[in-house]
């Protein structure tokens, strides 16, 4: 069979780069997000997907697949397996099997909100994770800490904070909102739970079989309501996925509050890394949470 020369140089990149020893088919873009370009490699044994960026992009693909492999072996909800995240020359890749995606069946939004209460099942002993990781293209640092309040104040928001200051995005009444963290969090003890990190309605779905999947994860251990809170900032989910969830890890008081500050944290990621009107979002909610005692 003659091969294209894109087929030909995916035949060769997986052949160095990965165990898989196939004939590379086609290769065609498909919809796959707005950071990294996104494939499908079709072979004979089988299809592929797989995400390509600049080289210096490559910490990006390997932490999502060691999250990936992380929340793989938790066993409460699929993830794709990972291939292989390797560089070559200019150009980084991620590679993870193909999975066709179907519509969502009747009940599925209970079973993936039942199967998410029971990731958020997993602990650990400190909130963190092994090593920086990325919301998006933001770098993300996860460093082990026994204090929530501080992570997220000290690693998530301040620091995102910082970042948007350099760009000349400054938010009034920010201390005080810095200073009310414990407060709007309420004072209980939070369990380190295993997150997906970054589950809006785009990084959810369900396979063709019916399964449901998940996918794109920015993980560590953290408060398992930042999960749910993010699953209601842009929609996608159904009444019937939080029924799911509350019936296997109930809802705590002051949750609709702690909302607010968990999703602070994605709203100014989206002012860093799109603009547009993010910012003003953000500060809405600033106005709000420094106001609350």
């Amino acid at each position: 069979m003659r091969l294209c020369p894109e087929s030909r140089r995916w035949t060769e990149l997986l052949a160095r780069h990965t165990r898989l020893t196939v004939t590379v088919s086609s290769v065609r873009p498909v919809s796959g997000g707005c950071i990294h370009r996104a494939l499908r490699i079709d072979t004979p044994e089988g299809a592929f997907f797989a995400k390509e960026n600049a080289a210096p992009n490559l910490a990006l693909f390997e932490t999502e697949a060691r999250s990936l492999g992380v929340l793989a072996g938790a066993g409460a909800v699929r993830v794709p397996r990972v291939v292989g995240a390797f560089a070559e020359g200019e150009r980084a890749y991620l590679v993870l099997e193909y999975i066709e995606m179907g519509p969502t069946p009747p009940g599925g939004m209970a079973v993936l909100g039942e199967a998410l209460a029971c990731l958020h099942g997993v602990s650990a002993e400190a909130f963190g994770w092994a090593e920086t990781n990325f919301i998006g293209s933001t770098p993300q640092a996860n460093p082990w800490s026994g204090e929530w309040v501080a992570f997220i104040r000290d690693h998530r928001l301040q620091p995102m904070a910082d970042r948007l200051a350099g760009k000349g995005v400054h938010f009034r009444h920010w201390n005080d909102v810095m200073e009310n963290v414990d407060t709007v969090i309420g004072g209980f003890p939070v369990v380190p739970s295993l997150l997906h990190g970054d589950l809006w309605g785009g990084n959810a779905g369900f396979t063709c079989t019916g399964e449901p999947l998940i996918y794109d994860p920015a993980s560590y251990y953290g408060h398992a309501e930042t999960d749910l809170a993010l699953t209601e900032l842009f929609g996608g989910f159904s009444r019937e996925f939080y029924d799911a969830y509350f019936s296997v890890r109930p809802r705590e008081d002051g949750y609709a509050r702690r909302r607010e500050l968990y999703n602070l944290y994605h709203i100014l990621n989206h002012a860093l890394l799109f603009g547009g009107g993010y910012a003003a979002q953000a500060q809405h909610l600033i106005d709000r949470l420094a106001r609350w005692k």
